[in-house]
């Protein structure tokens, strides 16, 4: 039964990740920032692996749906980020005949700062409720925990990235156009 999991999954991710990128460009429609939200998942997925590290948690097939719920989610955090800092760079692009640097990094901090409470409360109630999980005891309480591990880490990574790392990296590509 495992093999034949395994085997499943083997397709399965790859076609799951495909899926996210496609997903990712029919929201944004633009390939530089498709490429921006695409590229910061294998970070959220790294706090993930360094949770289940943590724990002592190995690879498994919960683990994977673990990761694959995960990637589900930062993507869909980093996505409004991005929609967020575009309206923002249209909204000073309208009112303004030329765009400085110092008014888009206002553009880009009022953007992400639109932001901030919606993703901390998106990260802090999905941790809230992955914790009970983590201190279940019980049937099936181990397959729970490796599906919730990977979570709880890439949660913690996925918000400090689509807070900070994406309205930089947003900043320096508008600033190269």
């Amino acid at each position: 039964y495992l093999q034949k999991a395994l085997d499943t999954l083997s397709y399965i991710v790859p076609l799951s990740i495909f899926a996210i990128f496609i997903l990712i460009f029919l929201a944004l429609r633009h390939w530089g920032y498709t490429l921006l939200c695409f590229l910061t998942l294998p970070f959220a997925i790294l706090g993930g692996f360094v949770m289940m590290e943590i724990l002592g948690y190995n690879l498994s097939i919960a683990g994977i749906v673990g990761l694959l719920a995960l990637l589900g989610i930062a993507a869909e955090t980093s996505i409004v980020m991005l929609l967020y800092l575009q309206q923002s760079y249209k909204d000073t692009q309208s009112i303004a005949q030329y765009i400085t640097i110092e008014s888009l990094k206002s553009c880009v901090m009022r953007g992400a700062a639109q932001r901030v409470r919606p993703k901390l409360m998106t990260a802090i109630s999905i941790i809230a409720s992955l914790m009970p999980i983590m201190y279940a005891q019980g049937v099936g309480s181990e397959i729970m925990k490796a599906i919730a591990a990977p979570m709880l880490g890439g949660m913690i990574t996925s918000a400090l990235l689509t807070l900070f790392i994406i309205p930089i990296c947003f900043y320096l590509m508008i600033l190269k156009k």
